[in-house]
């Protein structure tokens, strides 16, 4: 974590296999090209994000929008795509991260920058983002985080 504090952790949603996360391929035209559809499994790389992330990243697709090139997936580990295959789109805009927050340190609003740690960042590097929608559910509250960056 390199003994950096934040605000929250992000929790993933009920029977997903990791956080969610909204991104846009560099080329957004691959989206329709490899026939990326719900249930593949992808890998890439974020750029941007302040110094993007050295590590590629895995997920499965949980929608896709063919004709804008936008793709929501769920980051997992590098397990799945070893075992069963993978499209690879190279590098990607991280665009927004979706999930449950459980316990927090500060009251989140719309519209403020929070410091958080996404439950399985293999680096456990804390990322910074623009809380743009907040709903309550059992337990937890629901939040859409853009304008995300890593520091």
């Amino acid at each position: 974590m390199l003994g950096r504090e934040y605000d929250f952790i992000l929790d993933t949603f009920a029977n997903e296999p990791g956080p969610r996360e909204t991104i846009l391929p560099r080329n957004p035209q691959l989206t329709k090209e490899m026939g990326i559809a719900r249930g593949d499994t992808l890998i890439g790389r974020p750029l941007g994000m302040s110094c993007g992330c050295p590590i590629t990243h895995c997920g499965v697709v949980m929608d896709v929008e063919p004709r804008t090139g936008v793709i929501v997936w769920c980051v997992t580990g590098p397990l799945g795509p070893r075992a069963r295959g993978y499209k690879d789109i190279g590098y990607y805009s991280a665009e927004a991260y979706e999930g449950l927050v459980k316990d927090t340190q500060k009251d989140l609003k719309i519209g403020m920058r929070y410091w958080f740690l996404p439950r399985r960042c293999m680096l456990q590097w804390r990322h910074s983002g623009l809380i743009n929608f907040i709903g309550k559910s059992k337990g937890a509250i629901q939040v859409r985080i853009e304008g995300l960056l890593i520091g």
